[in-house]
């Protein structure tokens, strides 16, 4: 190899190497800003929907408080409620028009808004999001029973509810385009990272799963271009033989709830 070859050669690999180290340092520092897209609201802000609901502050510590909405159906009986743990982008606002699903069937929908969505107070963790589902979850059981409590995770609340239902008794469990885990998912984009090392929040999906006795259903689709199909399809090795892997064809990340499949599978699940 000649002198001016080998300084090429040189020099392209001192920019795949930069490039190498600033995608990863960037991973790191700012993959919250990656994971997380909150719309904070004024805490004098009032929801404003066209179907039963109640607003709901939940002091949880000195620093933090819950905002969270309950969605009502017509009926003044309930037959249960559905706690549903929503996604990683907006607020309360961008998930409502999805408590119809349920509220059509009998069950009040609780969604809460993690610390900085919405009108939620506080600072936002792995731990906390654990936690302030869990306190969701035994305010729940006081009026309910455990074979009337649903827990239903989208996007990246699938595996906050995976969680829930894997240390909480439930009715079953629902989840709406999940994913294996956080590392799993950032290195379905950058596989040559070590992911697992970098990543601050690990939220492993597929070891929650394994803890839940109560029957799991997933709903994922084909075209999925946030949590990719080839990434959430793994967890099938980790259901029970009476679980359901729904896969919907030519589904996307966002409108699964737009396919005729989809409200089968949902309105046969909480019509038991």
């Amino acid at each position: 190899m000649s002198s001016r070859n080998k300084k090429i050669v040189f020099r392209w690999i001192k920019v795949v190497t930069f490039l190498y180290l600033f995608i990863g340092i960037s991973l790191f520092f700012f993959q919250e800003m990656f994971l997380f897209h909150p719309v904070k609201l004024d805490r004098n802000y009032r929801y404003q929907f066209s179907f039963p609901f109640e607003e709901v502050d939940i002091p949880f510590t000195k620093t933090d408080t819950i905002s969270m909405v309950k969605f009502y159906p017509a009926d003044s009986v309930s037959r249960g409620v559905v706690i549903y743990l929503h996604g990683n982008k907006g607020n309360i606002n961008r998930y409502a028009k999805f408590a119809a699903n349920f509220t059509k069937h009998g069950y009040e929908v609780w969604m809460e808004d993690y610390p900085g969505f919405g009108k939620s107070i506080g600072t936002l963790n792995e731990n906390k999001l654990y936690q302030q589902a869990e306190h969701i979850y035994s305010m729940a059981a006081v009026k309910f029973n455990k074979d009337q409590i649903v827990v239903f995770g989208k996007s990246f609340g699938t595996g906050i509810a995976a969680y829930l239902a894997s240390v909480k008794a439930c009715k079953q469990l629902i989840l709406e385009t999940p994913y294996y885990s956080i590392p799993d998912l950032f290195a379905c984009y950058a596989p040559v990272y070590p992911t697992s090392s970098i990543t601050k929040y690990k939220i492993p999906s597929y070891q929650f799963l394994q803890q839940v006795k109560v029957p799991i259903t997933i709903f994922h689709g084909t075209d999925d271009g946030v949590i990719p199909y080839r990434c959430a399809i793994k967890l099938k090795t980790v259901l029970k033989p009476t679980d359901q892997f729904i896969t919907i064809e030519n589904g996307t990340h966002h409108n699964l709830n737009d396919f005729r499949l989809f409200h089968q599978k949902l309105d046969s699940l909480l019509a038991r």
